[in-house]
This record gives structure tokens, sequence and C-alpha cells, in this order.
């Protein structure tokens, strides 16, 4: 998969070089466990590619250690390279929601840890406005006020890619995956908040408040 998006992003730029480099955003989005928010993400329409690594901290070139340590303020962060020519932030926010839980601020399912908090790091005011507009919505969707969703919004900062070995790590360690996956509990915990819509993209129940 990664091998393939330097030739994916080539033949962008070949065909259309400035609707291309417009079109090509990025978003990087903490919800615990990154293997299981990579694999979550990486495979919807529109989406490029998507990156396990980490950002929010104050150490530079984290190792998976020091973060899993709680020693250097990063959490553990997916960075996703999607086409908002198929795929628009907002589209995008909504699988993000619906993959995390927005009621726990203090790690995600079995995993806890500031490392683990759920944040969405946005690039410029645009995005910032599109992620608490969806924070309002998600909120609305499940009745509750917006002081009850506990998933930080911030100001992006420095990515720093994770090791090689955590890429691609639901596919390349399937049953690996798959056993920590169920024993984490994540998809019970998705299908008690969110329901039918629990790891989709549709769209919101309730509309906006704001």
């Amino acid at each position: 998969m990664r091998a393939l998006i330097p030739l994916v992003l080539a033949s962008i730029l070949f065909l259309n070089p400035m609707s291309a480099l417009a079109a090509v955003q990025d978003a990087v989005l903490a919800g615990g466990c990154f293997w299981c928010l990579e694999h979550d993400l990486e495979d919807v329409e529109g989406v490029i590619s998507a990156e396990s690594g980490y950002s929010g901290g104050h150490v530079d070139n984290p190792t998976y250690q020091q973060v899993s340590g709680e020693k250097s303020g990063h959490q553990e962060v997916v960075r996703v390279r999607f086409d908002s020519d198929k795929i628009s932030y907002a589209m995008l926010l909504q699988h993000y929601w619906r993959n995390v839980d927005p009621l726990d601020g203090q790690g995600q399912f079995c995993d806890r840890g500031d490392s683990y908090r759920p944040v969405i790091f946005t690039s410029g005011e645009n995005q910032a406005d599109v992620a608490q507009a969806s924070a309002a919505s998600a909120a609305s969707e499940l009745g509750l006020p917006k002081s009850k969703i506990k998933v930080q919004i911030r100001d992006a900062v420095r990515f720093w890619p994770a090791e090689d070995y955590h890429q691609n790590y639901a596919n390349n360690n399937e049953l690996r995956y798959r056993y920590y996956r169920f024993s984490c509990g994540r998809d019970r915990r998705l299908d008690a908040v969110w329901g039918e819509r629990a790891r989709t993209g549709a769209a919101w129940a309730s509309p906006s408040p704001q």
C-alpha cells in the first residue's frame, strides 16, 4: 500500500498538476490505537493514504516506547491524505467520529492514558470551523450537549511517522490485529455509542444545533 502512494500522487500531478495540488489535503486524527484508526479510514472512498504516527507532544523523533510510556506528550495519530474532490473534510470527519468513543477523554476503549486521547488536529481556520461543527453534530446525534463531547480540537503541529512495523499493521498481522481489536472491546463500544451508524460515514441523524 505505502509503496503505491508515490505512484498514485505522481499520476494525479501529471494529469492535472494545479488542480491535484489543490485537491489533495491532509487530516491528522487521534482516536486511540493507531492500528485501528488507520485500518478504519484507509479504505474510505476518496482517501489516498493513511499513515500511523505521533503528534501533539514536545519530543522530536518520538519512539513508540516514549509515547506509550507517556513521556512525550504525543498522541497516537493517523495522517489521512485525501482527495477533497472525492470526499470533503466534513465527510471524512463523519467517518472519524463513528470510529471513536467521543465520550471518553481519558483514552479509548481498553487503551488508557494521554497518548490514547481522541484529538482532531486542524490545519487552518476552515478545518477548525468544520471540526467544531462536526462536534456539535455528533453531540446532537447522541442527544447530548456539546460539553459532553471529550474529543479535543486543537491546531495541528508536526506529524512524526511511526516506526515501519506499525504501518499497515492490520493487514500485515491480521490474526494479531483481530484478536487485539476484539479483546479491547472497540467494536462493542462503538456499537453501544453509535448503533447502526457505527463504523460508517452516514449523514448525521440530527442537524447541528449551530
